[in-house]
């Protein structure tokens, strides 16, 4: 598997969807909702999705896939495509600017590439295992704040809020706003998690976010030194990633709140 070529195939892929979604950005579209009123599809998710798998299929016909709208595709390989075609479509809904593409490519439980590309800010953020991480050709780190009264953290919250509240993010969200320097919600977690592994944030963390949302990102903060701390459970994932001080130091407060987060 020449995982280079994989690349640049992936980044052609995702501003093919990025292109799309900007053709569509400020216009009327369709839309349905999937698991509560506020979890969204739209008809340019769907389209993006349609493309992606398109593409992968002409290219890598053996390989699995995984999306957010179609699920598992029937065929088994070693080698698995996970795709958000529109990461933040409630965002992209309401003309939010922040929503991404994510792809990534996995060899079984390892994550080989990853692509995270933001139509609106042009920006494509990538790595390759073993090769670092890089946005827009330049390579990046996670920031090297080592206390959490200097850090930028972001979070989000699950489509559910309203009904599991025991496990809505609101009591971390409430223990941990007075000990950090900010806080910052962007509706996206792949694009969180880009931004922790470029130092814009010091560290994220959410709770009941799926493989499609983070797959991309992970290997990004891993690539550009950061630690990926994550629990899969029924509902969703639990993660943490960042800066390795301070996802420790996150990790800590929720565990003064939270003890089964991770």
């Amino acid at each position: 598997m020449d995982l280079q070529k994989a690349l640049e195939y992936t980044k052609q892929w995702a501003r093919e969807a990025g292109a799309l979604q900007m053709e569509y950005f400020h216009k009327k579209i369709k839309y349905e909702t999937k698991s509560t009123d506020v979890d969204m599809v739209t008809e340019v998710d769907l389209r993006c999705e349609k493309l992606i798998m398109s593409r992968i299929r002409e290219v890598y016909p053996l390989h699995s896939i995984i999306s957010e709208e179609a699920g598992k595709s029937t065929d088994e390989n070693e080698y698995v495509w996970i795709i958000d075609p529109l990461d933040g479509t409630n965002n992209y809904f309401h003309s939010y600017p922040i929503f991404a593409v994510s792809i990534a490519l996995r060899k079984g439980s390892e994550a080989q590439v990853g692509v995270v590309y933001v139509p609106k800010l042009d920006e494509m953020f990538y790595a390759v295992k073993g090769m670092g991480a890089y946005l827009n050709d330049t390579k990046i780190n996670v920031s090297e704040v080592a206390a959490l009264k200097g850090a930028l953290l972001a979070t989000g919250f699950p489509y559910d809020k309203a009904q599991d509240i025991k496990n809505n993010n609101l009591d971390i969200f409430t223990h941990m706003v007075p000990k950090i320097m900010g806080i910052r919600r962007s509706g996206s977690a792949a694009f969180d998690l880009c931004c922790a592994a470029c130092g814009r944030l010091d560290a994220y963390w959410e709770m009941k976010i799926k493989l499609w949302d983070m797959a991309a990102g992970e290997l990004i903060v891993r690539e550009a030194g950061g630690d990926v701390l994550y629990t899969i459970k029924e509902t969703g994932i639990n993660i943490i990633a960042g800066n390795p001080k301070i996802v420790k130091l996150v990790q800590d407060k929720i565990d003064e709140c939270h003890k089964d987060f991770l």
